[in-house]
């Protein structure tokens, strides 16, 4: 009884309604996404795209708009990029690297001329859920469902290109149109997931679930549920931690998500077994 009702009085506040409904989109987004990412070994453009972002998103606070705009923009802008370059340039991790650096160097730049934006590009690095309202809510639901309706639209060529690349070639499949188009929702899922948890801890939810769902399921959708899965209850229990105990929602998500990868990584050898 004590549990139940400890429970109905976190969700008597609206801002933690609102907080576990955004959270809950993006977590799901986010595992989805994450786990194609984690299969064809593209973690590190994942993490150079939200850096990325907080430079279009310093950037469109210092000209007036929202920065959700500039972080979707400029990670969108950064993932084609990166897709039409991806079978051009053979060390292609440098290439990423160098980019990333010069986004960062004009989100300082664009911070040195509106310091005003300070908190707001703390909360971009960090996350800042509880602030979330109605209207941020409903933007996610929509970048959310474009983000699953195009990965949906090139599911099938994504994961033959992914499994087996060269057979894929040889098939006709057009790799740099899958990967740039992938790239692309990438970017969508990133801007959707630093809304949560800050561009630093992207991985959190991105990489962390997806790596251990690939860890413990046996196949592709169980891996894609389970990835899925294991972000929501990371996202509404580091939520539920928070609340009680007064830290930082990123930081409980961030251990949560860190404790689920190592227990899966101890798990996996006695699956096989």
């Amino acid at each position: 009884m004590a549990t139940t009702g400890i429970s109905t009085d976190m969700f008597q506040y609206e801002f933690m309604t609102n907080a576990f409904a955004a959270a809950g989109i993006a977590a799901v987004v986010a595992g989805i996404v994450g786990f194609f990412l984690v299969m064809r070994g593209q973690t590190f453009a994942g993490h150079a795209l939200s850096h990325i972002g907080f430079a279009g998103a310093t950037g469109a606070g210092l000209i007036g708009l929202a920065p959700l705009w500039g972080l979707v923009g400029f990670t969108l802008a950064a993932g084609i990029t990166m897709g039409v370059l991806s079978e051009r340039i053979s060390n292609r991790d440098v290439a990423i690297g160098v980019v990333l650096a010069l986004a960062l160097g004009f989100g300082l730049l664009f911070l040195h001329y509106y310091t005003s934006f300070a908190t707001q590009a703390t909360a971009l690095l960090f996350g800042n859920v509880l602030a979330v309202d109605r209207g941020m809510i409903a933007t996610l639901l929509v970048l959310g469902l474009i983000t699953l309706a195009g990965l949906g639209a090139i599911m099938r060529p994504l994961i033959f290109a992914s499994l087996q690349p060269e057979l894929a070639e040889a098939k006709g499949v057009p790799l740099r149109l899958v990967s740039t188009a992938f790239l692309a929702v990438v970017a969508l899922a990133v801007s959707e997931c630093a809304q949560i948890v800050g561009v630093l801890l992207v991985f959190t939810l991105m990489v962390g679930p997806p790596a251990a769902a690939q860890r413990l399921a046996g196949g592709l959708w169980s891996g894609l549920m389970l990835s899925a899965a294991l972000a929501l209850g990371e996202a509404w229990l580091g939520l539920t931690i928070a609340y009680y105990t007064d830290w930082p929602v990123s930081f409980c998500i961030a251990v949560l998500s860190g404790a689920c990868y190592f227990a899966a990584l101890a798990a996996a050898p006695l699956r096989l077994r």
